[in-house]
């Protein structure tokens, strides 16, 4: 088992995410049993036998070999073309309800911190207000339902909390199934 996996800049745990995990599974890119791979999406039309270790995805080798993408573009809109391919591409993406996306912040795509419920994303009140606000938007126009939408993340919805690279905010949008 390899002693330190590669970083990712976008995705910076994906240990504690859930979306690489110790296996003894050979890699569907490689052929080498690396002892770790990866267990979330990836989009492609071709036919992949296996899952992915984490060095053929950072080194985008499983994306351009299956010509796939670990997550949808949409949310990256007004980032650069080489961000949109490292954070498609070249990163782990992550476990969720619906299609998970990626969010961005100070013109740049924000680093996935992860899966988290009302009091962890108290701990943020930037990211709590942005989603109150983001939802406000979608329609949740009584006050009463938003907020007991919110404080009971973690039955049935979750929030999914980012961290700008740039100025270090953090923020977040809702996931339920």
């Amino acid at each position: 088992m390899s002693a330190s996996l590669p970083f990712f800049r976008y995705h910076p745990d994906p240990l504690a995410s859930g979306s690489i995990r110790t296996a003894a599974d050979a890699c569907a890119c490689c052929k080498r049993n690396t002892g770790w791979i990866y267990t979330a999406t990836f989009y492609t039309a071709h036919e992949v036998n296996g899952r992915f270790c984490p060095w053929c995805i950072a080194d985008g080798s499983a994306a351009e070999r299956f010509a796939g993408e670990f997550t949808d573009s949409y949310g990256l809109d007004g980032v650069s073309e080489d961000v949109l391919h490292e954070v498609t591409r070249r990163t782990p993406g992550f476990h969720a309800w619906q299609d998970p996306h990626w969010l961005v912040h100070c013109q740049d795509a924000a680093a996935f911190v992860g899966e988290v419920g009302y009091t962890e994303l108290a701990a943020h009140p930037e990211a709590l207000d942005q989603l109150r606000a983001d939802m406000r938007l979608d329609g949740w126009r009584d006050e009463n339902q938003l907020e007991y939408f919110l404080t009971h993340l973690g039955d049935g919805a979750t929030a999914m909390l980012f961290r700008c690279i740039v100025c270090g905010a953090h923020l977040a949008y809702a996931d339920a199934s």
